[in-house]
């Protein structure tokens, strides 16, 4: 590790991004590197054997001008000297002038502002990370310590699964230029092919960003955010098309390349999946949405709030919502994506516009709007978020939701209806309601469904979009209550021996092989055909805390803390009630770990966990948009926002 060192890194542009590292004589801008300044404690992981670490080898970074798209980059050089820590750091110019923008001067309007495609503000990141008592007895070889490692004074004592598990997900953690960045989606020292499974997936690594945050460790995070930040304004082609500035990738590694010459060189680089490498070559809708929720969460946990004042990463939330908003020739306000672009990343029948697409994207409009900066630049902007946010949540409150008694009024359906004022308007057949549904739906509660489409209802339970729908208030209060009411009573459905099914019931016979194609990796009741993945429990625990029932959450703890540390911390669990270590399931999964201690992070703290979701929002009910004109002649529509909160 640098632990003497300080690091610089400026963005770029194409792949070929060059960083500098500037050794301890440096104090360019008043950054010293004084002998006191330690690294993170956070524990690094090695990304090959060509790793930055101080005393391995001889090595030149080079951040050269040809990196950027314009002629005003900084070009920054640091070359290693043999025998010694210092460096030589030379600056031929320096003109960057980004924060001189106003936001302003980024248009107007989501969809009529075409200079968002094109403005890319590079940030010069100067950070400096400090090293603890821990990290020093480490490196002094004291390897009794690693079980003390990251805790902290006044802290409850720890489990052994605790410390195995911080030990764990500190080891999962990628540098980059000598900093942490991320962690690895799984870490097993058994695997012999790792896939992608070596890679920083932004949706893989909230769970790891809420652990450190709630653990009061934000260096991380502010670095992972700034680097997907800068992945993002990288061109993105497959097969001759190119998406959309404002997609952020799926996932990106670190690699490093070998300079001209025989003298041991090289450079490190980020290389980025937008989708071109996934299996079905699916873009990844979610991370975009992910990107902005742990942006807030950030800001909420840390109080540092000028990460997100800053002029590149405003334009960054605005890309994003640029893709989220943009006109189409749908009449719904949902988003409507293929199948396999979110959490479930194969094919499982969720094409269309599927709850948790939906659930994700109501609270990265919610997170925009409180961060963006209001001004005569992005007040249509807000104004926008706010009318799809009001829209958004009148659709899912009103087609999405099922409970006895409304399955009991599709059961009576009417079809064929062509009329404004039709009460079944997605044309549903009542025999769609399957049979399993019927016996299933207790007297009390009710959930969101899977799915919703033009004659099309997927009653599936998706415990991810449903817990999202509790956290963001995108259901009303009686319905987020009816979420976790359903939650108990079907416990032995959707925990039983490990939480938490990721959907119920599985696709099985006929279901399985016409909707998932045969898949052999998601037969019934496995992977995300019916699974347990352990991963949801932190974002269950916060659902709970939220409404009130932290001993559910606690229950749920206990029951995966029994088998986590023994079964060595697996992807999910196979098998109708979760008995079962997945067929393929990776084992040291790490946002399987994450997830395990972000959820004893927010029952140790339950006051920060209110941070972390939101209340309804009247402002919302009062500009309601789905009360139609009582000038136009039409019914006017009940909206269920406005039903009360029980008392």
């Amino acid at each position: 590790m640098m632990n003497s060192k300080s690091c610089i890194s400026v963005s770029a542009m194409k792949p070929c991004c060059k960083f500098l590292i500037s050794y301890r004589s440096s104090s360019l801008f008043g950054f010293y590197s004084p002998n006191s300044m330690n690294s993170s404690k956070l524990q690094y992981r090695n990304i090959d054997s060509r790793s930055i670490r101080s005393g391995i080898q001889r090595r030149r970074i080079v951040l050269d001008r040809n990196g950027f798209c314009d002629s005003d980059s900084m070009v920054l050089r640091a070359r290693g000297s043999k025998g010694r820590g210092r460096g030589v750091l030379v600056i031929p110019r320096v003109a960057s002038d980004f924060r001189n923008h106003s936001s302003s001067s980024l248009g107007s309007h989501v969809n009529n502002d075409k200079r968002l495609e094109s403005i890319f503000v590079k940030p010069l990141v100067f950070k400096e990370l400090e090293k603890t008592e821990e990290i020093t007895k480490k490196e002094s070889g004291n390897v009794g310590e690693d079980a003390k490692f990251g805790e902290k004074e006044g802290v409850l004592s720890q489990s052994e699964a605790e410390k195995e598990a911080w030990k764990l997900l500190r080891g999962a953690v990628v540098n980059y230029c000598g900093f942490p960045v991320g962690t690895v989606a799984a870490n097993d020292p058994g695997d012999k092919q790792t896939l992608n499974y070596d890679q920083v997936f932004i949706r893989d690594f909230v769970p790891s960003a809420y652990a450190f945050l709630l653990d009061g460790e934000g260096e991380i995070v502010r670095n992972f955010l700034l680097h997907t930040l800068q992945l993002q304004s990288w061109e993105k082609t497959v097969d001759c098309h190119s998406p959309g500035p404002g997609l952020m990738p799926a996932s990106f590694k670190v690699k490093s390349a070998p300079l001209e010459g025989n003298d041991g060189s090289f450079e490190e680089f980020l290389d980025p999946d937008f989708g071109g490498s996934a299996i079905g070559r699916v873009s990844p809708v979610d991370s975009g949405l992910w990107w902005i929720i742990l942006l807030r969460a950030y800001g909420k946990l840390t109080g540092d709030y000028t990460l997100q004042e800053r002029i590149d990463v405003q334009t960054g939330i605005k890309l994003i919502l640029k893709l989220c908003l943009a006109d189409g020739f749908d009449m719904f306000p949902t988003l409507l994506v293929t199948d396999g672009s979110c959490m479930i990343d194969r094919r499982m029948g969720i094409h269309g516009h599927p709850l948790e697409i939906q659930a994700l994207f109501y609270s990265a409009l919610r997170c925009a709007r409180e961060m963006l900066n209001v001004n005569d630049g992005t007040k249509n902007l807000v104004a926008a978020i706010n009318n799809r946010l009001s829209a958004l949540s009148f659709h899912i409150r009103e087609y999405y939701w099922v409970d006895i008694k409304k399955i009991n009024e599709i059961y009576r359906y009417n079809t064929e209806e062509y009329s404004a004022d039709a009460t079944n308007k997605f044309n549903i057949y009542p025999e769609q309601i399957p049979t399993w549904l019927v016996d299933w739906i207790p007297n009390k509660g009710g959930y969101f469904i899977g799915n919703l489409q033009p004659a099309h209802m997927d009653f599936r339970f998706f415990t991810l979009g449903n817990l999202w729908a509790v956290i963001s208030s995108l259901g009303n209060q009686e319905q987020n209550e009816g979420v976790m009411t359903l939650i108990e009573e079907k416990w032995d459905d959707l925990v039983a021996n490990m939480p938490l099914k990721i959907c119920f019931p599985a696709l099985e016979q006929d279901e399985w092989r016409i909707i998932t194609g045969s898949d052999p990796k998601n037969t019934p009741w496995s992977y995300h055909n019916g699974g347990s993945w352990p991963t949801l429990l932190w974002q269950f625990t916060l659902a709970c805390i939220k409404m009130g029932k932290l001993e559910l959450a606690k229950k749920a703890v206990a029951v995966a803390e029994k088998r986590l540390k023994e079964d060595e911390w697996p992807e999910y669990y196979d098998t109708k009630s979760g008995r079962f270590v997945g067929k393929q399931s990776r084992l040291y999964q790490t946002w399987t770990i994450a997830g395990f201690l972000a959820s004893k992070k927010l029952i140790e703290q339950p006051e920060k966990a209110s941070l972390l979701f939101w209340e309804e929002d009247y402002q919302l009910l009062e500009t309601c948009v789905c009360a139609l004109s009582r000038s136009s002649g039409r019914k006017k529509n009940k909206c269920s926002r406005f039903t009360p909160p029980r008392s």
